[in-house]
């Protein structure tokens, strides 16, 4: 079973967002989540440690596909601990499907319990330090008034920065309906509130309202 110390080495280059705090998070989300659900805690344990291993750094050549990266490092670090083919297989499988824009849908409770803890980061306080810390690096506004066009359609006119708060719009506060868990829904209930209150605030400030 891979450790905490031997996979912190693997985010050494990681940026803010996507570094081995993030990883420690959802790690112990995931634990949570598998005690609740009745996942297998080392498979869970062991994707939650390896679930941004390779390429999950923004701007990063393979960003788009880091979750199959990542996959396959997996592989290499378990096989060479002697797991067997078909837990491997669990892991990978895990691992593939985390991803909110992927194309692999979580099929088995530990692949649920990674994609759930892997989403709730992104909501509540660290969610909203997340999206606050990633329009940082990006170079885009905390803040901007969205256009009615990507009110309505989710694509911004010529010109239009997306802010983190068009993120919000864009998948935050979706992020809870596309959960598998029963556990995670009622987690991401409360947390979702937060975030909501936090962009209303934060326009009301922004527009000298408060």
């Amino acid at each position: 079973m891979p450790t905490i110390e031997q996979a912190r080495v693997w985010y050494t280059d990681s940026d803010p967002v996507h570094d081995f705090d993030h990883v420690l998070r959802v790690y112990r989300m995931a634990e949570r989540l598998a005690e609740s659900e009745g996942a297998d805690l080392d498979i869970v344990r062991a994707a939650a440690l390896l679930h941004d291993a390779e390429g999950a750094t923004p701007g990063h050549e393979s960003r788009a596909d880091h979750h199959f990266a990542s996959a396959e490092f997996a592989a290499q670090v378990l096989a060479s601990e002697s797991w067997d083919v078909e837990r491997i297989a669990a892991v990978q499988h895990c691992i593939r499907a985390h991803r909110y824009r992927g194309t692999e849908t979580p099929q088995t409770i530990e692949a649920k319990v990674l994609f759930d803890a892997d989403k709730l980061d992104v909501l509540g306080a660290i969610g909203t330090a997340r999206v606050i810390g990633y329009a940082t690096l990006a170079k885009t506004p905390w803040y901007f008034p969205p256009s009615e066009q990507f009110l309505e359609t989710g694509k911004e006119v010529e010109g239009e920065p997306h802010s983190a708060y068009h993120e919000h719009l864009f998948k935050l506060r979706k992020v809870r309906e596309r959960m598998f868990t029963v556990t995670a829904k009622a987690i991401a209930e409360e947390r979702l509130k937060y975030l909501e209150e936090f962009f209303e605030r934060l326009s009301d400030e922004w527009n000298g309202k408060r």
